[in-house]
């Protein structure tokens, strides 16, 4: 094999990796260009899509199919810093080759720190969305049982859409039965706290940035795909409520979302989105180093989520908004400083706004035949998670030319 064809294996070796493990598509396309580019490859083409790469040199041709899965943010951020040491020459073919065998090598979180936060993630988020103490309990063993199920059989054993659906059913079946033991008073907030760990936070965010950065196929694949996802979760909640209705002769009758006194007071509402968002942080498999970075940037788009909401007039969706814009240009400001992607950040921060109870009403509202009441639910959901799309995008436009970057060197 020539110089030129090993130095493009390689960089495509990066790309795949990134692409693999959550990376948005101009992240792949730069850091292969940058490893191409530095070595001497300067006639190279890449075009990458959400679940491929082609590659081409002189000499040189590959493509390869990449399916999408979850994510290993902890892969990204190696790759990342990889790519760096190598535009400052700290990094020879060599070397470059052992450390991506070694990053493709690192193993996923423990079984157990997933399992907790899993758990802990439903129970924060059960809180978020209104829940009491004791709703919050039931989330976190619905959250626990919910991700034991997923890592050793649904991920395992079953297609993503059959895993997604049988984990929606497990989760609402096993709330519904801790509340039908009198545990838990509020049916609602412990469902939407427990399928919280299901919601596809990496297709959903990543499909965003890559329509802002005028990446519309990828963007759009991605974004379907987190939309199949919602969709695989709302069977999964309304074949539960639908096989109670069968056996008990009758459909269960939620009560409005409401809010617990005892858990709608600041402090615990801000401490549930900054634990809630570290929960994340390890499903998503950030490195350690970052989980409490990830809380500060999920716990600060709630806190202005809470002051919108309390003092001022402003619509569910224009508050979102607000609040994703926070949200976004902290997850820059905090990338920029440590020197690492902000996918990092914006993936985990971005969890408390994601209209989790919106899809859970929609879907109880059509299986209840409350049709009215689940297209209202509905359309306000699909406008959360338009202003949601808007505060990105105007972050990353605001950024152009990594102006926000070139402030902060200045400022140090």
């Amino acid at each position: 094999m020539d110089d030129n064809s090993k130095i493009m294996d390689l960089a495509y070796e990066a790309g795949a990796i990134l692409l693999e493990n959550g990376a948005e598509i101009s992240r792949v396309d730069e850091t292969m260009r940058r490893i191409a580019g530095h070595y001497g490859v300067d006639d190279e083409s890449f075009f990458v899509l959400s679940n491929g790469i082609m590659a081409t040199a002189k000499g040189f041709a590959r493509t390869k199919f990449i399916p999408i899965k979850g994510a290993s943010l902890d892969k990204v951020v190696a790759v990342n810093q990889l790519s760096r040491e190598v535009a400052e020459g700290k990094c020879d073919l060599g070397q470059l080759e052992s450390r991506l065998k070694a990053i493709r090598a690192m193993r996923p979180k423990p079984a157990w720190e997933q399992i907790s936060a899993s758990a802990l993630g439903s129970a924060a988020f059960c809180i978020i969305f209104g829940g009491s103490f004791a709703d919050s309990l039931v989330a976190f063993v619905a959250g626990l049982l919910l991700w034991i199920y997923m890592l050793f059989v649904g991920y395992r054993h079953l297609s993503r859409i059959a895993g997604t659906i049988t984990g929606g059913l497990l989760a609402t079946v096993l709330c519904g039965l801790m509340y039908k033991l009198g545990l838990g008073t509020h049916l609602s907030n412990m469902i939407i706290g427990a399928i919280i760990p299901l919601i596809p936070g990496v297709p959903f965010t990543n499909g965003i940035r890559d329509m802002a950065h005028e990446d519309y196929i990828a963007g759009i694949t991605r974004l379907l795909d987190a939309l199949l996802t919602f969709f695989c979760i709302s069977m999964g909640v309304a074949l539960a409520f639908m096989l109670d209705a069968t056996f008990s002769g009758t459909m269960e009758h939620l009560e409005a979302l409401t809010a617990a006194p005892e858990t709608a007071g600041m402090f615990v509402q801000l401490l549930a989105a900054y634990v809630g968002t570290v929960a994340f942080a390890v499903l998503f498999g950030v490195p350690r180093k970052y989980y409490l970075d990830s809380g500060l940037c999920g716990m600060l788009g709630w806190l202005l989520y809470l002051i919108l909401v309390n003092h001022s007039d402003m619509s569910v969706a224009n508050v979102v908004f607000f609040a994703t814009v926070l949200v976004t240009f902290t997850a820059m400001v905090l990338a920029i400083v440590r020197k690492c992607p902000i996918t990092v950040y914006l993936i985990c921060g971005i969890f408390p706004l994601v209209p989790g109870a919106g899809i859970f009403w929609t879907t109880y509202n059509v299986v209840s035949e409350q049709l009215s009441a689940a297209l209202h639910t509905g359309i306000t959901a699909l406008k959360v998670t338009v202003a949601i799309a808007f505060g990105i995008i105007l972050v990353a436009e605001l950024n152009g030319k990594n102006r926000i970057g070139r402030l902060l060197s200045r400022g140090r």
